[in-house]
């Protein structure tokens, strides 16, 4: 079963740093020393070919432009823009947020059709979760799949538990609906950072997540 930044004991780092974009062409670096050198005229000294004052600039104009070639390569370049390219996904239309006691937002794109999502049971939820910047940090849909959660046992964050089964005035999602969720953070992973690998943290403590949820259907391998 699929796993995710949506688990709760089991968050695991996403590799939003790593970048996909491909260089096509590598900096080329010259000397510009020239292997010939002007006589002189007939009463002054010859300049010999092998000069070491002209070997040294040489050395050192190659020195520069490999040690620039160096920075290039490993200064990150746009990592907000590979970060929500990896996590690629679709964008869905704009709806007017409602707020329930708890303080979870949410609206409804798309009402299903279908049935509800039954309690403690297998579904299958396509997902795309941002900061409140509008940063994605965890997407379904770039693993063209979704994922299989179980619902209404704490195996998920309590606000996709609510914004999904419903309740405290939120109506359940129907299998086929489309439901954005804000999650404040005591409904998400509080005042502790989430999807810690060596030191490095995905979710900061105390994020407000935003959610894009697509109710896909009950997953098919249930016990009856």
């Amino acid at each position: 079963m699929a796993t995710s930044a949506l688990a709760i004991a089991t968050a695991k780092p996403l590799t939003h740093r790593f970048s996909n974009s491909k260089r096509t062409s590598s900096p080329s670096f010259s000397c510009s020393c020239s292997s010939s050198t002007p006589l002189p005229p007939p009463n002054e000294p010859k300049l010999s070919f092998n000069s070491k004052p002209v070997a040294k600039q040489c050395v050192f104009n190659v020195g520069v432009g490999l040690f620039a070639a160096s920075l290039l390569a490993c200064s990150p370049l746009e990592a907000d823009a590979t970060r929500i390219e990896y996590f690629a996904t679709v964008g869905e239309p704009q709806c007017e947020l409602n707020y329930a006691k708890s303080g979870l937002g949410y609206c409804d794109v798309i009402v299903g059709s279908g049935v509800e999502a039954p309690r403690g049971e297998l579904v299958n939820i396509h997902y795309t979760a941002r900061f409140a910047d509008g940063i994605v940090f965890d997407s379904s849909y770039k693993r063209a799949r979704p994922l299989t959660m179980r619902i209404g046992l704490g195996k998920v964050i309590k606000g996709l538990d609510q914004g999904i089964l419903g309740g405290e005035g939120v109506p359940p999602m129907l299998v086929g609906g489309k439901r954005r969720l804000q999650i404040p953070p005591n409904l998400a992973y509080g005042p502790e950072p989430a999807g810690c690998f060596s030191g490095d943290c995905n979710i900061p403590a105390n994020a407000t997540l935003l959610y894009d949820l697509n109710f896909v259907g009950i997953y098919s391998g249930n016990a009856k």
